[in-house]
């Protein structure tokens, strides 16, 4: 959301802008390649993992919980929630501005988001 003279522009932006998911084999990523727009590809090892960490995205997106892009943790307390609409997720917690924020990460693209939650909800995860 922006101001511009009296009004209030609200847009929405992708939560992580650069980035096209593709699904193929040798043969259709090399087609890819040759229609000159795409400058790089990330091989992913772990398609489970990397299918985990998007889902868990998806799930706060459906819940309608307010996501926000967040910079990219390596380490923290790893918690899980354990009540409400995005019961079962998983993060790193962190405190952002006297508000507790549960960060979602998907490792393969070193991007994360994170959502405003009560510490009631979650416990710490093994």
């Amino acid at each position: 959301m922006r101001r511009k003279s009296r009004r209030t522009i609200r847009s929405l932006m992708p939560l992580f802008g650069g980035y096209l998911f593709f699904c193929g084999d040798e043969n259709e990523r090399s087609e890819l390649w040759r229609t000159d727009r795409v400058a790089n590809m990330i091989e992913v090892k772990d398609q489970q993992k990397l299918l985990k960490e998007l889902l868990q995205i998806e799930q706060a997106l459906r819940a309608g919980a307010p996501l926000v892009p967040h910079k990219y943790l390596k380490t923290g307390q790893k918690c899980r929630v354990i009540a409400g609409p995005l019961l079962g997720l998983q993060g790193i917690v962190v405190e952002t501005r006297g508000a507790t924020r549960l960060v979602l990460q998907v490792d393969m693209l070193g991007q994360a988001a994170s959502v405003e939650i009560d510490v009631d909800m979650i416990e710490t995860a093994d």
